[in-house]
């Protein structure tokens, strides 16, 4: 209830201001935020799960973060979020033919320090993005990323690695 509480105090901040407001408002409501973090406007945080987001990291507006109690959700130092991401860690097994999402569970996703995350990008739970990675806007990310790798496309594949 009060991450609930605290996403709509922060709706109500300017996109692009207060930073110190918005890391201490996040810290109260159980995010690790390291100390110049910068968590834009327009996001938003579900759910009671495990966050935590390294120095220097920049999230911009519409970053929204699906936390799950069983799925940590880390993210590197100096990494850039762009516009939209989304990460979802929450998932459900295979069910049978009356019911196809069967019982839900979390994966837990990590960022390495560094990444550069498109605009509108999907991350899914059961992904580890390793340092020094980019990935293209709008892709979806399924499945984990080698260091210093340029993936895009939905799902994501990696185009090349990157110097």
């Amino acid at each position: 209830m009060l991450r609930h509480l605290i996403n709509h105090v922060l709706a109500l901040l300017p996109t692009t201001r207060w930073w110190g407001l918005r890391r201490l408002l996040l810290r109260a409501a159980g995010i690790e935020v390291a100390d110049d973090v910068k968590f834009s406007g327009r996001g938003w945080i579900h759910g009671r799960g495990r966050l935590a987001i390294g120095p220097g990291t920049w999230l911009s507006p519409g970053t929204v973060f699906y936390t799950h109690e069983q799925a940590p959700i880390t993210i590197g130092a100096r990494c850039d979020i762009g516009p939209g991401a989304i990460f979802m860690p929450g998932t459900h097994e295979m069910g049978d033919r009356s019911r196809r999402a069967g019982p839900g569970l979390g994966k837990p996703i990590s960022v390495g320090d560094g990444c550069w995350i498109g605009g509108h990008s999907l991350i899914l739970g059961g992904v580890s993005i390793a340092p020094g990675c980019m990935v293209a806007a709008g892709a979806v990310v399924a499945r984990d990323l080698p260091p210093d790798s340029l993936a895009a496309g939905v799902p994501a594949r990696v185009k090349r690695t990157l110097p």
